[in-house]
């Protein structure tokens, strides 16, 4: 079958498929794409040849990276988009996108353009030349990124690359981010190709059982635990594993605390269900980690927001069982590895520990701990004047009257993640989407438009602050043309609240973080900007609603979920007190200090990094 290599590359992703469980999806259900010289001759030609492959026009790419790691995150991995450049910015403009998706563990296909394999003219437009290196363009900055990288120079190359590229993007414990860099030239060229490279493939995601001397050492660690803590990441939800994780927690009355990716694992009103962990965690989850003498670990990694920067795993004889498909992950942390499926592993746990349940007075003493902690939220969430200014808890209050389970939260950066982290009462596994594995600035919107594609019909709410809105507010403008009911959610508080915060903490005095008019001294400490991001994203396309109080927020909130086009809640927030505010951090998060200033404030804060210090330890 005669084709171009593009057309070739596109018609070969519209066969390919996974299957887990019997259910089958298309392993690549669109493209996003923005067209320049490198590759608008090559695969935007191939799209308008294709029938069978969906196309998104994108405004930025790295926000097209995000809209697909929003679609994968939606799928459970089980399906991916794939993401075309031009060659130069357009490409370079993937990597922090392909950051995103390799450190979550997300799989997304970049399909950017190259300088010519066969070098007609040297240098072309936008080619990088290195007196050193022949062989480098700008598309090899994405390697590190990448979970499998390739450069298709000959067209009889692209078999094994397109083959190579979709095995990685359908296996659980490797997959990421997945780069073919297609030489312009190359992809117009005409290759004759064997017709079976365009067959049906289905690759099967597997659940690999456990070790059985795993397993047994595993279970046997976890019975003879007088106070074992089970720590649900990312990984749970990714091998839809919540009613297994459910299932052993009730069985054995054993706690689980969840990290920002497992967050949802368990329903918030689960008697198991003790909140988020870490430095954004819960008091009630932090207090039994700081005692449990053995955490069983479900598909995390163990970032140090989760072990507080070491400091959070206080018994002098804790260990760990890592429940991970990636045996990299099962080995942290000194632990006794299970290298498996997450469901698989939970289901055979729980069938060895079935007649085993921790203590009565362990069941009432975190019961307690969790009452404790819901009577804080409430707290945070009260709304003594409904004609009062919202502060931020108050707005993630009034949201959390309006929804049920089936609308879903995208958040990535600022101060939200940790609010929500804490704060937040998830109804559905689906619910909680918090990006906190790279924590990008402009994730929240492209990510609501891919995961508004894989979940039709669902509630999908975009919350930022001033300060990511103006990172990355680009796809507001393709939700409009796809006609998509974005809930966008714009908190304007005037600056980078969250490392304001932690400017203040650690003595740099909030330098640089408000969003303040320069004063006549040279400092930033004049009048807020006069910023309308409001009009903003009208201006994009979006209705603006402009609730000044908490009840006209109720009303902006709901007129929003209800909505059927993209719907902008913009709402200026009051500084919260340490009442109404959200709780402070319940555990370390090592960020160092100025080991030497001339501020008091660094001085001061230089004392209290030392005092965390020394209770750092590592898990041997």
């Amino acid at each position: 079958m005669r084709l171009t290599v593009a057309q070739a590359l596109v018609r070969f992703l519209a066969a390919q498929y996974t299957e887990r469980d019997g259910e089958r999806h298309r392993l690549i259900a669109a493209t996003w794409g923005i067209f320049g010289h490198g590759n608008v001759a090559g695969i935007g030609q191939a799209l308008v040849e294709e029938d069978h492959m969906p196309f998104h026009q994108g405004r930025n790419e790295q926000a097209m990276v995000h809209a697909a790691v929003g679609h994968a995150r939606r799928t459970n991995r089980l399906s991916a988009h794939a993401v075309t450049t031009s060659i130069g910015p357009g490409a370079t403009n993937l990597v922090t996108g392909a950051a995103l998706a390799t450190v979550n563990h997300l799989p997304v296909l970049l399909l950017p353009g190259d300088t010519f394999a066969t070098r007609p003219a040297d240098p072309v437009l936008q080619q990088l030349q290195l007196p050193y290196a022949g062989d480098v363009s700008v598309n090899d900055c994405l390697r590190p990124v990448s979970r499998y990288f390739d450069r298709v120079t000959r067209p009889e190359a692209l078999v094994p690359a397109a083959l190579a590229a979709v095995r990685v993007l359908a296996d659980p414990a490797e997959t990421g981010a997945v780069t073919l860099a297609l030489p312009q030239d190359v992809q117009a060229e005409a290759y004759d190709w064997p017709e079976q490279f365009f067959a049906e493939r289905v690759w099967r995601v597997r659940r690999p059982s456990p070790d059985e001397d795993e397993l047994d050492a595993a279970a046997t660690a976890i019975a003879r635990a007088a106070r074992p803590l089970i720590v649900a990441g990312g990984g749970v939800r990714h091998s839809a594993a919540e009613e297994a994780l459910s299932d052993l927690a009730a069985r054995t009355g054993i706690p689980v605390a969840s990290t920002q990716a497992g967050k949802g694992s368990l329903p918030h009103d689960h008697p198991q269900d003790v909140g988020g962990i870490g430095h954004t965690g819960t008091a009630a989850a932090d207090h039994l980690a700081r005692t449990a003498d053995l955490v069983l670990g479900v598909g995390t990694r163990w970032t140090d927001f989760t072990t507080a920067s070491g400091t959070l795993f206080g018994h002098p004889d804790v260990r760990f069982v890592n429940l991970n498909i990636a045996a990299f992950d099962s080995h942290k942390m000194a632990a006794l590895p299970l290298v498996a499926d997450a469901r698989e592993g939970l289901e055979q746990l729980h069938a060895l520990l079935e007649q085993h349940h921790v203590t009565e007075d362990y069941v009432h003493e975190y019961a307690e701990e969790k009452l404790r902690w819901e009577a804080r939220v409430d707290a945070a969430y009260a709304v003594p004047d409904e004609d009062a200014r919202p502060t931020q808890t108050q707005v993630l209050g009034v949201l959390d009257t309006l929804v049920d389970a089936s609308d879903i939260l995208i958040n990535a950066a600022g101060s939200l993640p940790g609010d929500l982290h804490k704060l937040w009462r998830t109804r559905s596994p689906e619910q909680y989407h918090v990006e906190y594995g790279y924590s990008c600035m402009g994730y929240e919107i492209p990510a609501a438009v891919g995961a508004l594609l894989a979940a039709p019909g669902r509630p999908v709410w975009a919350l930022v602050g001033d300060g990511t809105y103006l990172m990355n507010p680009t796809e507001i403008v393709t939700a409009v043309q796809e006609r998509l009911p974005l809930k966008l959610v714009i908190l304007q508080n005037h600056g980078y609240a969250s490392i304001g915060g932690l400017s203040e903490a650690v003595g740099a005095e909030r330098y640089g973080t408000d969003y303040r008019l320069r004063a006549d001294d040279g400092s930033f400490t004049g009048p807020p900007l006069p910023l309308d991001l409001g009009a903003n994203a009208a201006s994009l396309g979006m209705r603006v609603l402009r609730p000044r109080t908490i009840r006209d927020l109720r009303e902006a909130l709901a007129d929003a979920r209800a909505a059927t086009d993209p719907t902008c809640v913009y709402v200026e927030t009051e500084t919260a007190d340490s009442v109404s505010g959200p709780p402070p951090a319940q555990a370390w998060w090592d960020v160092p200090v100025a080991e030497i200033s001339t501020r008091p404030s660094a001085v001061k804060a230089r004392e209290e990094y030392d005092r965390h210090v020394t209770a750092r330890r590592r898990h041997l």
